[in-house]
């Protein structure tokens, strides 16, 4: 199945199946609460059909992010492979929605980079969990883009600032349930900047897979619910190219996932 989040005219926001058509799911509240709730998703049942706005699908409680997890992206960065997955946050203000606007305060940051990423989606309680069972606890999968504010982040000892400025972390268009992607390591991802070929990479590249990476942090605190997971980016971001390029005003970033869809925002001044 997949769910995404739609606003409609009065502001409400409703959970729809968008495998067909846009239909409304018969629960109350966000996904959020679907997803603590338990509730199997092909047990719900639809409404009539509505219009609406998309918007991100999901709030997360947690955003855990992981760096530097893509071999292709090790290469040209340029820097030591990591031992361990190398875990960061962002803060849940930066989420926005899948047609939002990337806002760029150019006052803070000079250097604004795209980031496609797969998002995995917390589905149960998740403490000290083994690797062969990890996937077991997954939701579902989403696109994200995690923008990154590159001045600030390579100044500073700790990303969270760099990556966590509002708007600076897209999601959706929906979320897909993980039935439907029993392996989250065969996946294309790519981006697009005004129309042009950035990222072109797979989940296959990935140092660290999903399962890996849950089973991982799991072991020091617990994913709960709605928490997201930013499983690291391909080769491709802009900071890496020869020369260097960064988003500017006026700009629409593309970030595509297979089986899942694409984001497209526009980048504006704030």
């Amino acid at each position: 199945m997949r769910i995404a989040t739609v606003q409609t005219q009065d502001g409400a926001k409703l959970a729809v199946d968008v495998n067909g058509e846009q239909r409304r799911l018969e629960f109350d509240g966000d996904l959020v609460a679907l997803v603590e709730g338990g509730v199997d998703p092909h047990e719900l049942s639809v409404g009539p059909a509505l219009a609406g706005r998309l918007t991100a699908p999901l709030q997360p409680g947690k955003l855990v992010a992981i760096g530097l997890n893509y071999l292709d992206h090790i290469r040209e960065s340029k820097l030591p492979q990591p031992e361990h997955p190398l875990i960061f946050a962002k803060f849940p203000s930066s989420v926005t929605g899948p047609e939002d606007t990337i806002v760029v305060d150019t006052q803070l940051t000079a250097s604004v980079d795209w980031e496609v990423e797969l998002g995995v989606i917390i589905g149960r309680p998740m403490r000290r969990v083994d690797v062969g069972e990890a996937l077991d606890y997954v939701f579902g999968y989403t696109v994200c883009n995690d923008v990154s504010a590159r001045d600030i982040q390579f100044s500073e000892s700790q990303w969270t600032r760099g990556k966590s400025l509002d708007t600076f972390c897209p999601l959706g268009p929906v979320v897909v349930t993980a039935d439907e992607i029993p392996d989250p390591q065969a996946l294309t991802l790519r981006t697009r900047v005004n129309g042009e070929l950035m990222q072109d990479s797979s989940t296959a590249e990935m140092l660290f897979g999903v399962a890996a990476l849950l089973a991982f942090c799991s072991r020091s605190f617990t994913l709960e619910p709605g928490d997201l997971l930013l499983t690291g980016t391909p080769w491709g971001c802009g900071y890496f190219m020869e020369p260097p390029r960064a988003l500017e005003i006026g700009d629409v970033v593309e970030c595509e996932v297979e089986r899942i869809g694409s984001l497209r925002n526009t980048v504006v001044a704030a």
